[in-house]
């Protein structure tokens, strides 16, 4: 059986979220062999989601949404801490992951490998509190798509340590990066990014967003 985990994040003053549940997954991958990247890479494009990146974090980031796509993210390997639903109030990086410049609310979840998170656009996620390494994209090309003749192949190759996880979105949606406060008056128009068909893992099971999504 499918864990499914689901958290109601509101909108804030600088975040939209969405009026879409975050889904969490935790552990479907965590069985050997499963948490490949290309065997995953597999199962998100049967699903209609595209596989962009792998990332491996450094100890904290900023907080950020994506207003034009639905955001899915495997963990790959290591460990980290996930906010999600608020906004920094700082620019500074360590008062924003632990002190008091960030918005009051939101969640903070474990994030292993084998994990799978699935995030309605608009959902503020910061990554922070990782198994330590340098922040790096380790896909060719420039994080929004995989830049190779054969992208399973070049997936196949990569090393990965530390904290990393691969991202994938709907295939016709493409993502960027905003920050609080970007879309402050036009919520709306965040929240009316279409539904996928199908859930990047699941596909149409009603347990995954098909079911979770209405």
């Amino acid at each position: 059986m499918v864990e499914v985990r689901k958290y109601d994040l509101p909108p804030t003053p600088l975040m939209p979220n969405s009026k879409h549940a975050l889904l969490h997954y935790p552990g479907i991958f965590a069985a050997p062999g499963e948490c490949d990247a290309a065997k995953v890479y597999d199962l998100f494009l049967s699903n209609g989601w595209k596989t962009q990146w792998i990332f491996r974090y450094g100890p904290t980031q900023e907080s950020h949404y994506h207003s034009e796509a639905h955001e899915c993210m495997v963990v790959l390997t290591g460990s980290a801490t996930i906010r999600f639903g608020v906004g920094d109030t700082s620019a500074d990086l360590e008062e924003s992951t632990h002190g008091s410049g960030r918005e009051e609310g939101g969640v903070e979840l474990q994030a292993n490998a084998g994990d799978v998170f699935i995030l309605p656009a608009g959902t503020a996620h910061k990554t922070h509190d990782t198994t330590p390494a340098s922040f790096a994209l380790l896909t060719p090309g420039s994080g929004h798509g995989i830049e190779a003749d054969d992208p399973r192949e070049a997936l196949r190759k990569i090393h990965l340590d530390g904290f990393t996880m691969m991202g994938a979105y709907p295939t016709e949606q493409n993502w960027d990066f905003a920050k609080g406060g970007e879309h402050v008056g036009e919520y709306e128009r965040v929240w009316s990014v279409p539904k996928p068909e199908c859930d990047p893992v699941l596909g149409k099971a009603e347990e995954g967003l098909v079911g979770q999504w209405l």
